[in-house]
């Protein structure tokens, strides 16, 4: 048993989280580079969190520009026993509008270009992601949405698009035909190299817009996502309120995501790149 510290990934609209006590920011640098920016230190209902805004201090960073690997790194580095994502997206679904959370459980990556992996030549590791959200993680974020009086449906499959453009019509058609429930441009390899770094993960999107398949709709506009987004964000910071107070003082039991990496590494010691080593300690120093 062991308490609870959770890393909070902001997404869009969402870089500063307030209530908190006890802040410090922290100014961290990872074998895999510096991160968005700087940790925020601090606590809510007693619980330790890690704050980061995935896109830096003003939106700086495109999609497609993300550190992940380096994100990932610091909230392990830090101590972060499970990971929250916030994002923004957009629906796929009629009944999914605008103000409402899903709290995904599958995705489907169509990025490329994006570093996937803490792990490769040097040292091999192959982590199973049939279930790439902790469903207990997500589950409590569920209580937690309903609690707090958010529209949250329970269960979605995020499609992850590389960015920045948003999607063609037939694009999003074509989405919505494979059976898509919402469309973003940043849970992907974020959810795998938690995977990787042995960290439990799950992803609140907020749904901003219809994308561009829904008749009658114009096109997707930043000005008119802004305006939800900035709802969206009172809700978001209401959830991670309740969420809080709901594992204040509560033990955190194992989680079979804990231990992952003892069935995933392939490569045998003897065979192991010792500089490679020495990079992945920092997020598999348990079983390295």
């Amino acid at each position: 048993m062991t308490h609870w510290k959770l890393g909070i990934i902001g997404g869009s609209g969402l870089y500063a989280l307030e209530g908190l006590e006890s802040v410090r920011s922290e100014t961290v640098e990872t074998p895999w580079g510096a991160p968005s920016a700087p940790l925020t230190h601090g606590t809510l209902n007693g619980v330790e969190l890690v704050f980061l805004p995935r896109h830096g201090a003003g939106h700086r960073l495109s999609p497609s520009d993300i550190p992940f690997r380096a994100n990932i790194a610091a909230l392990k580095m830090a101590g972060c026993t499970d990971i929250v994502s916030i994002s923004a997206c957009g629906s796929l679904r009629e009944h999914l509008a605008p103000g409402h959370f899903v709290i995904v459980d599958q995705y489907v990556d169509r990025t490329d270009g994006r570093a996937r992996s803490f792990f490769g030549a040097g040292c091999v590791a192959h982590v199973p992601m049939a279930q790439p959200v902790c469903a207990r993680l997500a589950g409590l974020i569920g209580d937690a949405g309903e609690a707090a009086g958010v529209p949250v449906q329970r269960g979605g499959t995020y499609i992850t698009i590389e960015g920045p453009q948003f999607s063609t019509r037939a694009e999003s058609e074509l989405y919505r035909h494979w059976g898509m429930d919402v469309i973003g441009m940043t849970n992907m390899p974020e959810a795998r190299l938690a995977r990787e770094a042995e960290l439990p993960y799950a992803s609140i999107a907020m749904v901003t817009d219809y994308d561009c398949w829904r008749d009658g709709e114009e096109s997707v506009d930043v000005a008119a996502v802004l305006r939800v987004m900035r709802d969206n964000t009172v809700k978001a910071r209401a959830l991670l309120t309740r969420l809080t107070a709901m594992l204040a003082g509560r033990e955190r039991a194992p989680d079979p995501v804990d231990t992952v990496l003892d069935t995933a590494i392939i490569t045998p010691p003897e065979a192991r790149d010792p500089e490679i080593v020495a990079r992945l300690r920092t997020i598999a120093g348990r079983v390295l």
